[in-house]
């Protein structure tokens, strides 16, 4: 469904819910009843911001082709393991 908007001489202006392609040039006004004429407005395009478009395209490409690893990448390593119980007390990255 669309919005598209109309303007009346006495009211203003007014949106009518319609789905795409079936706006008429002149619609009746909410308020009043007399014919308003549409009025063109810019369309609303939103950017889609960069980290969500990274995230969309690798879904799309591992849709059919599998990102296979091999081994787990450094930054997510976890450190070695300590016996020395003094460790334990040490705050935890």
């Amino acid at each position: 469904m669309t919005t598209y908007q109309y303007r009346c001489a006495g009211c203003g202006p007014f949106d009518v819910v319609r789905p795409i392609g079936e706006a008429r040039p002149e619609e009746p006004c909410e308020a009043c009843g007399h014919q308003s004429r549409r009025v063109f407005t810019s369309p609303m395009v939103v950017r889609t911001p960069a980290a969500l478009a990274r995230a969309l395209h690798a879904q799309e490409a591992s849709a059919y082709e599998p990102c296979v690893v091999d081994e787990v990448p450094a930054s997510r390593r976890t450190s070695a393991r300590t016996t020395d119980p003094r460790h334990a007390l040490l705050p935890k990255p």
